[in-house]
């Protein structure tokens, strides 16, 4: 896999994408690459190439522009929308490849506009441990962003990833500044700790089917991905990779859950009967 944060440019050259430019060293204590806006594309210019408009031919206000890549713009006036797309720039990640490494520095609040990303890490020991997967609509980072720390997990696009980036000066103001806005991260804040508790409590689970369950569930969580509805577009590879099992268990893990009538799987994807059951599924 190829990392956007870490190693020389010559070995990266031929996974960049044609819009994006290597990003400049920072001096942090791993000598990693820092992401900065050199190798990101506005979503104010995007916007400004394509602006949305309503059945009528009017261009529509900030807020719906801003929704096109983030839910939670309805929480914002239309002033704080404003601003908060001009500190959103974008950028896409090749299926395989690293957003970030463990202890680098990524000074974005980030959400996937289309695609998957996986956020784990490895322990001394060696173990590996998946903390939770982001799909599409899903937004993380606001943590470190807060503490303004390293990343203390791995970020990698299981597919072909386009991500928004808001910077973190944008993201402090609208945190200082909007009520809405910090309602809504004490809201996120909140689910992710519950989340993140569970993943503890899972990774003690030794049946891998109620392990390929539970990381599914957490997929359809509806404050975090309140766009998912009861359907989503995963292989049986990625939900392997998310799920810390074989592709061949995570099959046989969901022949058993679609045997016991709370999904059904097919070559598309996966659509949940009861989300509620399938988190509480141990076996």
């Amino acid at each position: 896999m190829q990392s956007v944060c870490a190693g020389p440019p010559e070995r990266r050259a031929d996974h960049q994408l044609a819009d994006s430019q290597a990003p400049s060293t920072a001096g942090s204590r791993t000598g990693c690459r820092r992401i900065d806006s050199g190798g990101l594309r506005s979503l104010r210019r995007v916007l400004e190439q394509a602006p949305a408009r309503t059945a009528d031919g009017a261009q529509v206000g900030a807020k719906e522009e801003l929704r096109r890549v983030a839910f939670w713009a309805d929480v914002l006036t239309e002033a704080e929308a404003a601003r908060a797309i001009k500190g959103i720039s974008e950028r896409r990640f090749p299926a395989g490849s690293y957003i970030c490494h463990r202890g680098d520095r990524l000074d974005y609040w980030t959400g996937v506009v289309t695609g998957l990303v996986k956020i784990s890490a490895i322990s001394v020991g060696g173990k590996a441990m998946t903390f939770a997967g982001a799909g599409a609509g899903g937004w993380f980072g606001e943590g470190s962003v807060l503490k303004n720390e390293a990343r203390k997990y791995d970020l990698v696009a299981l597919r072909d990833t386009h991500l928004a980036m808001m910077n973190r000066a944008t993201f402090m103001w609208l945190f200082d500044t909007s009520v809405g806005f910090t309602r809504y991260l004490v809201q996120q804040l909140n689910e992710r700790m519950g989340q993140f508790i569970a993943t503890i409590e899972c990774d003690r689970i030794h049946d891998p089917t109620a392990r390929v369950a539970r990381h599914l569930a957490w997929l359809f969580n509806p404050v975090l991905y309140p766009n998912t509805g009861k359907r989503i577009a995963i292989t049986q590879e990625e939900l392997a990779l998310l799920a810390g099992v074989s592709r061949q268990i995570a099959n046989k893990s969901l022949i058993r859950l679609e045997a016991a009538g709370l999904l059904v799987n097919d070559r598309c994807g996966i659509t949940v009967i009861d989300v509620d059951q399938l988190g509480r599924y141990e076996g």
